[in-house]
């Protein structure tokens, strides 16, 4: 761990569990919260557009996707961080740690469904759509390729335990890094 602060980077698709695991590291560690995902559906809202039209504006316009990067960049700079973002693992400047969550589709279909009250259907669809186009716009603005989850230090199926069980085993890996620091 650097002087800046601990720096933990959590990645992930959508119903993965990202955000609550993010919250719970920041919390148990002391750290900030930031997270794109919120700044996304912000300019959503502001925009008056829904998240599907949201990402149909990003997938036309490089330059929001460098703005929510670039604005990654700087916190992690700042230290004392945890970042939940889709690509967080890739444009965090030196984190820590990087997390990877993952769950199958269905689970994190029917995850969003219940947490946004929306129908299986639907979120299914949309989640599809979103994480095709995400995809395709990181690899070609970036040359990222966001299934190539090599540059993960861990990485968790959500599916595998309910969400205090996860946070349990994150709260280890953090833990047993410091403990080697």
């Amino acid at each position: 761990m650097s002087r800046r602060g601990l720096v933990i980077t959590v990645a992930g698709p959508h119903g993965s569990g990202r955000t609550t695991q993010s919250t719970r590291l920041a919390e148990r560690f002391g750290l900030r919260y930031v997270s794109s995902g919120t700044l996304f559906r912000e300019r959503a809202t502001q925009l008056g557009v829904s998240l599907e039209e949201m990402t149909r504006i990003a997938a036309g316009d490089a330059s929001f996707d460098r703005f929510l990067d670039d604005r990654a960049k700087q916190e992690t700079r700042k230290g004392g961080v945890v970042l939940d973002a889709t690509l967080s693992g890739w444009v965090a400047e030196k984190p820590d740690i990087r997390i990877y969550l993952t769950a199958p589709l269905d689970v994190r279909v029917k995850r969003i469904a219940d947490r946004e009250g929306r129908g299986v259907d639907e979120v299914e669809r949309e989640t599809r759509l979103r994480e095709g186009a995400e995809a395709e716009r990181f690899r070609r603005y970036y040359g990222f390729d966001v299934s190539d989850l090599s540059i993960y230090d861990v990485v968790l199926n959500t599916a595998l335990a309910d969400a205090e069980g996860v946070a349990n085993i994150l709260k280890n890996v953090v833990e047993a890094y410091m403990g080697e620091r």
